[in-house]
């Protein structure tokens, strides 16, 4: 086990690095800041639906997921973009898959919104 801190100093610590990921993510990502304006304006579209509370959970969920598939996204651009700022086959596949996967997530949360939506009407 690595030694460092432990129980509630460890929790605070994590959050604080937390939010100086949600912030650095905030200034230096534009598709963060939209996704993250979108999943509030949509969250609070939720909320106005007739639906259940599975289903609003299911329409919210969808959209976080993109949210932090962005992120995770965005780490790893910041992490090839360190290595070098040379183009290699491989940081372009590490990009290229990582955009992918938030293009994965987008598919989601736009299936599970036009299910529920056309199931209203």
């Amino acid at each position: 086990m690595k030694p460092g801190k432990t129980g509630v100093s460890r929790i605070i610590d994590a959050t604080d690095y937390s939010m100086k990921g949600l912030k650095a993510a905030w200034i230096n990502e534009a598709a963060f800041r939209q996704e993250v304006v979108l999943t509030l304006i949509f969250t609070c579209v939720a909320f106005l639906l007739p639906v259940d509370h599975i289903e609003r959970a299911l329409l919210i969920s969808s959209l976080l997921l993109v949210v932090i598939v962005e992120l995770m996204n965005s780490a790893v651009e910041a992490v090839v973009d360190r290595i070098s700022d040379e183009w290699h086959e491989l940081s372009g596949r590490a990009k290229d898959i990582g955009s992918a996967a938030v293009f994965v997530a987008l598919a989601l949360a736009l299936l599970v919104w036009a299910s529920v939506i056309i199931e209203i009407l």
